[in-house]
């Protein structure tokens, strides 16, 4: 036995179009959509408040440094 051929795949398709019908796949579908387009949004976010603190980090040394110091 090994994987699935084309055509099992095309009847598993058939069967649970059958099922659930288009309307609830569709619905389904752009759910999962705007989920991965908000984790997308998340991560870009995050990366750039991370980004931001790490510039912070590296300048706020270097100010808090006297003038006259070695």
């Amino acid at each position: 036995m090994g994987s699935f051929s084309v055509v099992h795949w095309l009847i598993v398709l058939a069967i649970v179009l059958l099922l659930f019908g288009t309307k609830r796949l569709r619905g389904a579908g752009s759910d999962l959509g705007s989920a991965v387009k908000g984790f997308r949004d998340g991560m870009r976010e995050g990366n750039a408040t991370l980004a931001a603190a790490e510039a912070q980090a590296t300048a706020a040394p270097t100010a808090a440094r006297p003038a006259d110091a070695p």
